[in-house]
């Protein structure tokens, strides 16, 4: 009996040592899961329970200055599937195709592919339409999934579409503020936890994390001025058949951007097609081009600051006819002979431009043009801005001070002569252009303007921009406004053809005013690119632009008029169609400005060219403390002109042939059509008094 007692012992204490290393098993186990692992083991069951969904924070809203918003994310679905759940890939993609409108073919390839792949999520279409997913829900299809999230939309359609810009289809921005300011914009997004059961069927939710919405911008843009301008540039577009136009609309004292619009335009809501991306470049901003007879105020500003000139000075305009190295200028306005400094602006001659240029000189013309802000970008939240292009002194040419001085060899942008109107609008300060006003309900401060010109100087400027709207003589008489003072500048810039490095009888028609003239409001600039003949000069194709914007900018702003609505006769008396076209080709050898590459790198020991002309230049003392000693000029004598010359015979040549005879002989042609010469006027052998013109009828 003891042995088998002993025995039953030794069995009770293996079977206890058993059971405790069990329960020493299970324990650890516990101690396991619930402890050491317990993260781990927690991350493997939520992930084979939980559906975590990824919920994007809406864009901000873009507003007008006013508060109107001009572009807004709204609530949209998206389709997605588990591809390794759904039951017949061929069936799937049948309903799928037929309720959301895709090519079933293309569907069942990407679906076959992911499932080949083991992808256990597909995005079936992102941002459907609101009958659509109302028709896939009917299906009852369990392995369809519905995603809530936010598309941009631009409820004013082409409004502004270059200052908006438009965003990719992941909602980031891809042109206009959208792109400068995307960081800005884009929200942040958050977590959605789904609990689902075997079939991954959402049981339960969960809101993990909260989806932030991006910052909301204002803009300086006023809606309604923004929709005169587009509507009244693409008038003027079509109706003069140009290529394209610009306008800009400025606060001169703040710097703020009240409308810019660009043509051709397109419509942000709609995906960019191909071949379309001359629409959606922003010419105001990215796209420069010689500004012509409008730079005439930079130059005659720098003679103001830098010399003894003034208003009443004479300036000898060598009857309309000015020999240079290489080249002849000619005015489209004859026989001008010797007129006041304010007549110069006025009736905008060339002539008189380059004889005021040489008094200003090479540096400090240089200097004033980098002043007023060209060859630099103004910093206006826009992508892909141009800075113009400045050649340095180092790379100018024989005659580069001519043709600088009335508005060649610089490339300029529709912006950057807003910016310089502004300085002479509001007393010689240079603002920087803006587009933002606000920030998430928080004022933008107004960046602090700087100084570059006297206050006298820019006042007698206005003056003197006032007598080429309202002198019988001027070129801006279309810009005239009922009850405002306006003072204006025109400019017909002709293009230059790369081919044939000649400029060609294609303009940039461009109007740069401001109103009213005491105390301006508004700075208006506007530039119609690729127009022909003299219907296509700026006084005639800007200037009534400029005229019908204006108007609706002064009404709308409730600026007060300071002229009767309705005017003397004496003051609309004229109807002078001519503008400041000079057939002013560039000096053979010498690079056109928009064909060079970046100077940056040449040598600065370089010899500067000198201007050789017929009259030396007068160099103005350097540096920014105002005119050299108030000495009174001396009167300009005349200059002989050279016997009348006979008109050639140009029938039966080509448009290249007779401008080039043209040129050697220091006649000024007028051409019209397209082929060979077939009719002139005054015919071939006549006598052609100084200033006279020939028109030139070519045909196929």
């Amino acid at each position: 009996m003891v042995t088998r007692y002993g025995m039953v012992d030794r069995r009770l204490t293996w079977l206890a040592g058993v059971v405790l290393l069990w329960g020493g098993a299970i324990f650890y186990k516990l101690v396991s899961l619930q402890v050491l692992h317990h993260r781990l083991y927690s991350q493997l069951a939520r992930a084979r329970q939980e559906l975590v969904i990824e919920i994007p924070g809406p864009r901000g809203t873009i507003f007008d200055r006013t508060g109107r918003p001009l572009a807004l994310s709204v609530p949209t679905e998206s389709v997605y599937i588990n591809p390794l759940r759904v039951p017949d890939l061929e069936i799937a993609s049948d309903l799928l195709a037929r309720a959301l409108h895709l090519d079933r073919t293309q569907l069942y390839g990407t679906m076959k592919l992911a499932y080949d792949n083991h992808r256990g999520f597909l995005w079936v279409k992102r941002r459907i339409e609101f009958n659509e997913g109302q028709e896939l829900r009917g299906m009852h299809l369990e392995w369809v999934g519905f995603q809530k999230e936010s598309q941009r939309h631009y409820p004013k359609g082409t409004l502004a579409a270059h200052v908006l810009g438009s965003v990719d289809f992941e909602e980031k921005g891809n042109a206009g503020i959208e792109k400068t300011l995307d960081s800005e914009l884009r929200g942040q997004p958050g977590q959605m936890r789904i609990l689902t059961d075997v079939k991954r069927r959402g049981i339960d939710s969960q809101l993990a994390t909260q989806a932030r919405p991006g910052t909301s911008i204002t803009t300086t843009i006023d809606e309604r001025l923004q929709f005169v301008a587009e509507r009244e540039l693409a008038a003027a577009v079509v109706l003069h058949h140009a290529v394209s136009g610009s306008l800009v609309v400025m606060n001169p004292n703040t710097g703020d951007v009240l409308a810019l619009a660009s043509y051709p335009t397109y419509d942000p809501n709609v995906p960019a097609a191909p071949g379309e991306n001359f629409a959606r470049q922003n010419h105001a901003v990215s796209v420069p081009f010689e500004p012509g007879s409008v730079y005439k105020v930079i130059t005659l500003s720098a003679a103001l600051e830098t010399t003894s000139l003034r208003p009443d000075s004479l300036i000898n305009c060598h009857g309309g006819v000015l020999a240079l190295p290489g080249r002849v200028i000619h005015d489209s306005h004859a026989g001008i002979g010797i007129i006041p400094m304010a007549m110069v602006l006025a009736r905008s001659s060339n002539i008189g431009a380059i004889e005021i240029g040489m008094r200003v000189g090479s540096q400090n013309m240089y200097d004033y043009m980098r002043r007023f802000g060209f060859g630099q970008k103004s910093g206006v939240q826009l992508p892909a801005e141009s800075p113009g292009k400045v050649r340095k002194l180092s790379r100018w040419g024989t005659t580069s001070l001519a043709s600088v001085s009335m508005g060649q060899e610089v490339s300029v942008t529709t912006l950057q002569l807003a910016q310089a109107a502004a300085v002479i609008a509001n007393g010689g300060l240079l603002v920087r252009p803006r587009l933002v006003s606000k920030r998430a309900g928080e004022a933008v401060p107004v960046p602090v303007p700087v100084r570059i010109l006297r206050p006298e100087t820019a006042i007698t400027m206005r003056q003197m921009m006032e007598g080429v709207v309202i002198n019988p003589q001027g070129t801006g008489k279309r810009a005239r406004l009922a009850g405002y003072t306006v003072g204006g500048k025109t400019g017909s810039a002709q293009i230059y053809d790369f081919a044939s490095r000649h400029y060609t009888h294609s303009y940039n028609g461009t109007f740069v005013g401001f109103a009213p003239l005491i105390n301006p409001a508004i700075v208006v600039v506007v530039t119609l690119n690729g127009t022909h003949g003299e219907g296509g000069f700026g006084g005639v194709v800007a200037a009534p632009v400029f005229h019908a914007v204006a108007t609706e900018a002064l009404r709308v702003m409730e600026v007060p008029k300071d002229l009767p609505d309705e005017l003397p006769n004496t003051l609309v008396a004229g109807n002078n169609n001519l503008d400041d076209l000079a057939i002013a080709d560039a000096e053979p050898g010498q690079p056109n400005i928009l064909e060079e590459g970046d100077d940056e790198g040449q040598p600065a020991d370089q010899p500067k060219p000198v201007f050789v002309g017929p009259v030396a230049p007068i160099e103005a003392k350097p540096g920014f403390v105002g005119p050299i000693a108030p000495s009174q000029p001396k009167p300009v004598m005349a200059v002989q002109a050279p016997p009348p010359p006979t008109v050639p015979n140009f029938k039966g040549k080509t448009l290249r042939a007779v401008l080039a005879e043209a040129a050697a002989k220091g006649l000024t042609v007028l051409p019209d059509g397209s082929g060979v010469a077939r009719v002139q006027s005054p015919p071939p052998g006549s006598i052609l008094h100084q200033g006279d013109r020939i028109r030139v009828q070519f045909e196929r």
